[in-house]
C-alpha cells in the first residue's frame, strides 16, 4: 500500500471487508472516501496497521465478498436497487413509527430523543426523492453507456449523499451516539438497533455509488 496516495475509498473498493471495519471504527468511507487512509486513522486516533490487520482477518472469515468493481455495471445497478433501495423503502416508515412511539411514551425523560421522528420523516422524504431521481435520470443513461449525459446528474446525486451523511450525524447527535439509556424499553432499543443498521447500509450504498458506479460512469 502506498501510504501517500491510498484513500479510504481505494481500500474499500479493493477490499470489500474494509467497509465493515471502517464502519466499526467510525471511518467515513462513503462521502469521505477521498481522504487518505493514514490521515483518517490519525484524526480518529487509530493505529493504521491494526486497521489493516483487521481487514485482512475479516477477509478470511466466511464467503469471499463480491468484488463489485469487477462486476458488470448492470449487475451493480441491480444490486443497488434490489438490495439497498428496497430495504430503505421498507425500513424508514417503520423507524419513523417507532420514533413516534418512543417520543410519545418517554417525552418526560432526559434521554428521550425529542425531534427524532420529525428528522426521520425528513430523511424518508429526502431519500425517496433521491431514489426517484436516480431511477429516472441516472441509471438509464449509465445502463446505455452514454457517459456524456451523466456528469450533471452525478454531481447532484453526490450532493444528495452529502446531505444524507449530514442527516446521519444529526441522528447520532439526537440519540447519544445511538446509545439507549439503561432503562430503555424494547421499542427504544429496537429503534436504535434499526437506526444503526440504516446508517451502515446507507453508507455502504453511498460507497458503491460514489466510489464505484459514478467513477465508472464518468
Amino acid at each position: 500500500m502506498n501510504e501517500t496516495t491510498t484513500t479510504l475509498a481505494d481500500l474499500a473498493v479493493a477490499h470489500p471487508a474494509a467497509a465493515r471495519v471502517f464502519y466499526d471504527n467510525r471511518l467515513d468511507f462513503c462521502c469521505g472516501g477521498n481522504h487518505l487512509f493514514v490521515d483518517a486513522c490519525r484524526v480518529r486516533g487509530l493505529d493504521a496497521d491494526a486497521i489493516l490487520d483487521e481487514i485482512r482477518r475479516q477477509e478470511t472469515v466466511g464467503e469471499p465478498p463480491t468484488r463489485w468493481e469487477l462486476a458488470p455495471t448492470s449487475a451493480l445497478v441491480d444490486h443497488i436497487v434490489t438490495h439497498y433501495h428496497r430495504r430503505l423503502r421498507a425500513a424508514l416508515p417503520h423507524l419513523v413509527e417507532m420514533a413516534r412511539l418512543v417520543e410519545a411514551r418517554h417525552h418526560d425523560k432526559v434521554a428521550c430523543p425529542i425531534g427524532l421522528a420529525a428528522l426521520l420523516e425528513h430523511v424518508h422524504r429526502s431519500v425517496l426523492h433521491h431514489l426517484a431521481k436516480v431511477g429516472a435520470f441516472l441509471f438509464p443513461p449509465i445502463g446505455r453507456g452514454t457517459a456524456a449525459r451523466v456528469s450533471a446528474p452525478v454531481s447532484g446525486m453526490e450532493l444528495d449523499h452529502q446531505h444524507h451523511k449530514s442527516d446521519l450525524l444529526r441522528i447520532r447527535a439526537l440519540t447519544s451516539d445511538l446509545t439507549p439509556p439503561a432503562d430503555a424499553c424494547t421499542t427504544w432499543r429496537a429503534l436504535y438497533t434499526g437506526l444503526q443498521r440504516l446508517e451502515q447500509e446507507l453508507m455502504e450504498h453511498i460507497h458503491l455509488e460514489n466510489n464505484i458506479l459514478f467513477r465508472r460512469a464518468l
